[in-house]
C-alpha cells in the first residue's frame, strides 16, 4: 500500500510517498515554506496562505504524477497557529504561525498580558501562539477579517483546499493545539471561551478518529494531524517507553501515554483514538546554537576576519569542551518558557578554566538537552514512563553528534536518529491509510 503525506512546516513544505507496508520512502522532496510577510509589529509573526497553498498543491501534484496508484493522502502541519475561512471556506487572513507573539503584549499599558488575563480569569494556560489566545487579541482591537466563519490549522486549510470543504473538519489533536481545549474529557472550555467573550461559533469541528475528509484526484484525503503526532507516528509508531526528541526551530520531548498526565510545561495532546502524547516544548531549543554561532560570526567580523559560518569551528569546539571535568553551566531560556516567557538564561559555575570558547558552546549544547531532560522528569513525576530507548529528529540532532552524546549521558538511554528526515510528512502518510486505528500497530 501507497500513501502520500504533506507537511506544512513553518521554514519548509514537504512530502513523501511511502510503501506504508514496507516502512520505505518511495520518493521525498522538500521546498522552503518562504511565505512570512514583513510586518512593522516585532511580535507579529504571519505567513501567506496562498504561497503555502500553492506550493503545497504543486507538491501534491508531483508525487501523484511519480505514484499515480497511491491510495490515500495524508496532511500534517504546523500547529497552533490559525486561518480564517469565509463560509464558501476560502481563506480570508494570512496565517497566524505559533511563534506569533501577540498573546504575550499588555491588554493595556503597564497592565497583565492576554495569557495572563486569560488564566486570572478561566484558570486556564493558554500560551501566546495557541490559535484562540490569538484569535482572543484580534477580536478585541477589530483584527478579525470581515466575513469570518470559522478557523483552523493550516494543515486543516490545505484539507478544505484540496478536497473542496466549505467547512473544516479537524482532529482532537489540532483542537488541542488551539487552546481552551480539555484533552481528558475531549472538549472545548466553551464556558470559558464565553468568560472571555469568544463566540464559539468560530469553533471548527472536530473528531477523534482518522476520517476521510473528501477526495483530490479522485483519491481520499485524510484529516489533517498536528505535525508533533504525525512525527511521534513516523519515527516511533505506537512504542512505549521510547522518547521522540526534537532539535529544530523549537525543541520538544514526547512520549506515548495511556494515561492522561498534565503539569507546568507538560501538554497531554491527543493522539490516537484513547491515547495521549506527553509532550513539552522548549521555545529556543535549536535556535539557542544559532545564537552561539551569530556571537562568534560577530566577533569573527570585529576581529577583520571573513563574514562565514562558524559551524564547522564551533562542531571542534564541543568536543573539546565535552572533555572538560567540571563546564560551565549554560541555562538556554533565551526566549523563555511556555509557561514563563518572561524568563531568560543565564551561565553559572564560571571558573577561570572553563570560561572558553570550548566550555560555552559545550554549555550551549548541554543546556539545550537538559531543558528536554527537565521535562522528562515533570512526565515522570506522574506517569509511570521511562526512557528505555531515545529518538531524536531534526537538523539540530542530525547535525550535531556531541549533542546526540550528551543526551545518551543524560538520559541513560541508546539514542538512535529518526530513520527518515522528513518522519512528520512520513506520519502523515501513515494516518493516511489508517482509517481503522488496529492498522497503525
Amino acid at each position: 500500500m501507497k500513501a502520500i503525506g504533506i507537511d506544512i512546516g513553518t521554514t519548509t513544505i514537504s512530502g513523501v510517498v511511502l510503501d506504508v507496508d514496507g516502512g520505505n520512502v518511495l520518493e521525498a522532496r522538500t521546498m522552503e515554506n518562504g511565505s512570512f510577510i514583513k510586518t512593522e509589529q516585532e511580535w507579529e509573526r504571519i505567513q501567506d496562505v496562498d504561497v503555502i497553498l500553492r506550493k503545497a498543491a504543486e507538491l501534491t501534484d508531483a508525487l501523484l504524477d511519480c505514484c499515480p496508484e497511491a491510495e490515500a493522502i495524508g496532511l500534517t502541519g504546523q500547529m497552533h497557529g490559525i486561518v480564517y475561512v469565509d463560509g464558501d471556506g476560502r481563506h480570508i487572513s494570512p496565517l497566524y504561525t505559533w511563534q506569533d507573539g501577540r498573546g504575550n503584549l499588555p491588554v493595556k499599558d503597564g497592565q497583565q498580558s492576554w495569557r495572563e488575563l486569560v488564566s486570572e480569569k478561566t484558570g486556564l494556560s493558554v500560551a501566546a501562539g495557541y490559535g484562540l489566545l490569538t484569535h482572543l487579541y484580534n477580536q478585541r482591537n477589530g483584527l478579525v477579517p470581515r466575513g469570518a466563519v470559522f478557523l483552523c490549522t493550516i494543515g486543516d486549510y490545505l484539507g478544505m483546499a484540496l478536497t473542496g470543504r466549505k467547512r473544516p473538519l479537524i482532529h482532537a489533536g489540532n483542537a488541542a493545539s488551539l487552546g481552551f481545549f480539555d484533552s481528558r474529557e475531549n472538549r472545548f472550555h466553551v464556558d470559558a471561551m464565553r468568560e472571555m467573550g469568544i463566540e464559539t461559533a468560530i469553533l471548527p469541528e472536530f473528531t477523534e478518529d482518522f476520517v476521510s475528509l473528501g477526495t483530490y484526484r479522485k483519491i481520499p484525503v485524510t484529516v489533517a494531524i498536528g505535525d508533533n503526532q504525525a512525527s511521534f507516528l513516523g519515527s516511533v509508531g505506537m512504542c512505549r517507553n521510547t522518547l521522540l526528541l526534537n532539535m529544530g526551530t523549537g525543541g520538544q520531548i514526547s512520549a506515548l501515554s495511556d494515561q492522561y498526565y498534565e503539569a507546568p510545561g507538560i501538554e497531554a495532546r491527543p493522539f490516537v483514538k484513547g491515547t495521549y502524547l506527553l509532550v513539552g516544548a522548549s521555545l529556543c531549543g535549536g535556535r539557542a546554537y544559532a545564537v552561539l554561532e551569530h556571537f562568534f560570526r560577530s566577533y569573527a567580523r570585529a576581529a577583520g576576519l571573513p563574514d562565514s559560518s562558524q559551524y564547522g569551528m564551533m562542531a571542534g569546539l564541543a568536543e573539546e569542551g565535552m572533555k572538560m571535568s567540571d563546564p560551565m553551566q549554560v541555562c538556554t531560556l533565551f526566549n523563555g518558557t511556555r509557561v514563563n516567557p518572561e524568563q531568560r538564561g543565564s551561565i553559572t559555575n564560571l571558573s577561570e578554566d572553563n570560561f572558553t570558547p570550548e566550555g560555552l558552546t559545550y554549555g550551549v549544547l548541554e543546556g539545550m538537552a537538559r531543558e528536554l531532560y527537565d521535562m522528562y522528569r515533570l512526565m515522570c513525576a506522574g506517569t509511570n514512563i521511562e526512557a528505555a530507548h531515545l529518538v531524536a529528529s531534526g537538523n539540530g540532532f542530525r547535525r550535531n553528534p556531541i549533542l546526540q552524546e550528551i543526551c545518551r549521558r543524560m538520559f541513560g538511554a541508546e539514542l538512535s536518529l529518526a530513520a527518515y528526515e522528513e518522519e512528520a510528512a512520513c506520519g502523515a502518510a501513515v494516518s493516511g491509510v489508517c482509517t481503522d486505528e488496529k492498522n497503525i500497530e
